[in-house]
């Protein structure tokens, strides 16, 4: 048996004949560039995410930049965010012309912790970025709390997160701003780029569409320098076919994770320690990802058996060689550095079977055991 990371060709199977009509329906209209398709994607991801505005731009990463922009984050300010992230996070403080200023992690959750946030606010600090990582929310109650005692903007990444909750509260509801990825190995994936910031801020929604289009209000006048990153009408299109399904992908995520757990901790629970999900924090699990001392061999020998994994992410952006000026070393952040070093996803998709769990876990017995 193989097992892949991710396999999408049942899913598209099972919705072919809707994609299609889809996106015969855009190529039919010959309106290519922030259609109807993509109007009725914002309207329905802002609702969904309890905000009143939804901007479609070309990818996760324009996504996070646009929002530091229209947010009024620059040259000059210090954006807090973690270093146990994709590229994406910290590349777009900078290209905002701000700086990014690390802080450790929960070794629990994964995500930003709290508690680290306010050793490192200084009076250059505007904003707070958390990373929603794997698919469960950051604590944005105390986020929130500390953003508002120090006047500051929060950006939630949440590319990897859409459909999770604290508490009531849902991505984008405690944030100044929140900002998702379409790219097709999310939760809600394209079949190519595409991204979304979501707001309940009228001034930040606003900027934010003049911004993803060159700047330009009216048309061809540009009082502010933006760039091109619309989100396409024909991925629109496929993800208005998608979305209807997303909780009930998520919850087989969920079902897949807690089979995962049992039968992890039942056969090598002494080896290894399952993810958690954090009381009171609905987990949509974009991965299911394990710790262990002896990850890169255990990664070898599940490769050479059939079974895909993947690392996210080996090296915390903290010490990542674009960020040396910043003047980070290694055991900065040793919660983001342990992490980086033991954390394996194992494969993670909706139509994953229960037989290929049980190979998966087998396999993992197999390397403990020495078989």
């Amino acid at each position: 048996m193989k097992v892949p990371m991710l396999d999408l060709s049942e899913q598209y199977a099972s919705l072919k004949t809707e994609v299609l009509e889809a996106l015969d329906g855009v190529m039919s209209s010959s309106v290519f560039i922030l259609g109807s398709n993509v109007k009725k994607l914002e309207a329905d991801i802002a609702e969904y995410s309890h905000v009143a505005h939804g901007i479609g731009c070309g990818n996760g990463s324009d996504a996070i930049h646009i929002a530091l922009q229209a947010a009024g984050i620059g040259a000059g300010d210090e954006v807090i965010t973690t270093p146990f992230t994709f590229f994406a996070t910290g590349g777009a403080i900078v290209r905002a012309g701000a700086t990014p200023v690390y802080c450790d992690i929960d070794p629990v959750s994964f995500n930003i912790d709290p508690a680290e946030i306010e050793k490192h606010i200084t009076d250059k600090t505007k904003a707070i970025i958390p990373v929603h990582l794997y698919g469960q929310m950051a604590d944005m109650v105390s986020i929130r709390k500390i953003a508002d005692k120090h006047n500051l903007i929060v950006i939630e990444d949440a590319a990897q997160a859409i459909g999770a909750k604290q508490g009531d509260f849902t991505v984008g509801e405690l944030g100044d701003a929140a900002t998702y990825s379409f790219f097709p190995t999310k939760n809600l994936g394209a079949y190519g780029d595409g991204g979304m910031v979501v707001t309940n801020n009228d001034d930040i929604a606003e900027k934010s569409r003049v911004i993803r289009v060159h700047g330009s209000k009216p048309k061809y006048y540009h009082a502010v320098l933006g760039y091109n990153s619309r989100l396409d009408e024909l991925q629109a299109a496929v993800l208005n076919v998608k979305f209807p399904h997303l909780d009930t992908w998520s919850e087989q995520r969920r079902a897949h994770a807690d089979f995962y757990t049992q039968l992890l901790n039942e056969k090598v629970g002494e080896y290894i320690k399952t993810p958690v999900k954090v009381e009171g924090f609905h987990h949509v699990f974009h991965q299911y990802t394990i710790l262990t001392e002896r990850r890169d061999e255990l990664q070898a020998y599940l490769k050479e058996n059939g079974v895909d994994t993947m690392i996210y992410y080996p090296l915390p952006l903290h010490i990542q060689p674009v960020f040396e000026s910043l003047g980070y070393k290694l055991g900065d952040f040793p919660n983001a550095e342990k992490a980086a070093n033991e954390a394996l996803s194992l494969p993670m998709f909706p139509e994953l079977k229960e037989e290929q769990q049980r190979f998966v876990v087998e396999k993992i017995a197999a390397f403990f055991s020495g078989k």
